[in-house]
C-alpha cells in the first residue's frame, strides 16, 4: 500500500509545521483524522495532495485556516471551487529568505556569477546581491528586505556576490507586477508569518524594478537552451530550493544527470529524502531541515525558509 493522504498530513504536521506554524500543525493533524476530508483529498492526483497546496488555496479563496472545525465546514461546503483551484495551482513558495543560506556559497565562487534558478516562481531568489543580511549580529549589504539567518559552524560571509546575469525556469512563471500572482504568493505564506509577508512585498519591489528573464519551461527539456544564454565571462550557477519533491523520481534523476554535465556549478537545497546523500549526520535539533549542497557534495543543514544554517564537519 502506498502513502495515504492521512500519512501525508501527519508527516507535514510533525516534520514541517511543528514549531513553525501552530495553525498548520493543528489543521494538518485534524485533517489526518478526518475520513470525509481525506476521501476528498484522495480523489486528487497524488501531486496535488500536499497540505500546503490545499491550505493555500483555501486562504486564497478567503476561507478559514486558523480553526480546524471552521476549515472543515468551509472545505465540505465549497469543495468544487477548491478542487478546481487546486488542480490549476502548484506550490510556488518564493521565499527571498532562502538567499541567506545560498549567499555564503555564492560569494565563495569565482565572480561574477550568472544565476539560473530552476523552479524560479516569480524570481525573488535571483537577487541575492540586492538584499541585506543579518547573520546573528553581523550585518551585510544595505538593501531591503533584511534577511535574518543564524549561522552555526562558520564565520559569516564578508561580501555579497556580483551577479552579471539572472534567469529563471518554471512551468508557470509568476509576475510580481500581477496582483493575482502576488495574491497567490501571499496565500502560500503560513498564517502566523507576518514578517514573511512584509519580506515578500519588499522583495517584489526589488524584482519589479529590474525584472529577470523568466522562461516557461521544463527543468530537463528547456534547461540547456537557457543555460546557453549565460554570458561567457561569468560563472554559471544553476540552483534550486525545495523544488525536486514536485518532480517524479525518473525525471528528477534525468535532471541531476543533466545539471552535472553543464558548465559552472550546481547548488541544491532539498529534502534529504528527495535528493539523497550518503553518510549524512543527523540534522540539528528540532524542526525540518533541508540539505544545502554544491555540485552534489552536502555542505550544511538549512531551515526551510532560510532562517538557519548548520555547516557539516
Amino acid at each position: 500500500m502506498g502513502v495515504t493522504a492521512a500519512d501525508i498530513y501527519r508527516t507535514f504536521a510533525s516534520r514541517e509545521a511543528s514549531g513553525v506554524s501552530p495553525a498548520y500543525e493543528r489543521l494538518a493533524l485534524a485533517v489526518s483524522r478526518d475520513a470525509e476530508l481525506l476521501a476528498l483529498i484522495e480523489t486528487l492526483p497524488p501531486a496535488k495532495r500536499q497540505p500546503n497546496l490545499l491550505f493555500a488555496v483555501v486562504r486564497l479563496l478567503g476561507g478559514p485556516v486558523e480553526d480546524a472545525a471552521a476549515f472543515r465546514a468551509h472545505v465540505l461546503a465549497n469543495w468544487p471551487a477548491i478542487e478546481a483551484e487546486v488542480l490549476t495551482r502548484a506550490t510556488q513558495t518564493n521565499e527571498a529568505g532562502r538567499c541567506a543560506v545560498l549567499l555564503p556559497v555564492l560569494a565563495a565562487l569565482p565572480q561574477p556569477i550568472a544565476l539560473l534558478e530552476v523552479g524560479a516562481s516569480a524570481g525573488l531568489c535571483l537577487y541575492p546581491d540586492r538584499y541585506a543580511y543579518r547573520y546573528d549580529s553581523h550585518l551585510l549589504g544595505d538593501g531591503e528586505p533584511v534577511l535574518d539567518c543564524t549561522l552555526t559552524g562558520s564565520a559569516p560571509p564578508t561580501r555579497v556576490p556580483t551577479v552579471a546575469w539572472r534567469a529563471g525556469l518554471d512551468l508557470n512563471p509568476l509576475d510580481v507586477t500581477d496582483a493575482d500572482d502576488v495574491a497567490w504568493l501571499d496565500a502560500l505564506i503560513w498564517p502566523e508569518h507576518a514578517h514573511r509577508r512584509a519580506r515578500l512585498r519588499a522583495a517584489a519591489n526589488v524584482v519589479a524594478a529590474d525584472p529577470p528573464l523568466l522562461v516557461r519551461g521544463d527543468l530537463v527539456d528547456d534547461l540547456p537552451a537557457l543555460a546557453a544564454l549565460a554570458p561567457s565571462g561569468a560563472t554559471l550557477v544553476v540552483f534550486h530550493t525545495s523544488v525536486l519533491y514536485q518532480v517524479p523520481a525518473q525525471r528528477r534523476a534525468a535532471f541531476v544527470d543533466l545539471v552535472r554535465r553543464l558548465p559552472g556549478h550546481w547548488i541544491a537545497t532539498e529534502d534529504r529524502r528527495v535528493l539523497r546523500h550518503d553518510g549524512l549526520p543527523e540534522p540539528p535539533g528540532e524542526g525540518f531541515h533541508n540539505v544545502l549542497s554544491l555540485d552534489g557534495t552536502p555542505l550544511a543543514w538549512v531551515r526551510g525558509h532560510g532562517q538557519a544554517v548548520t555547516w557539516l564537519g
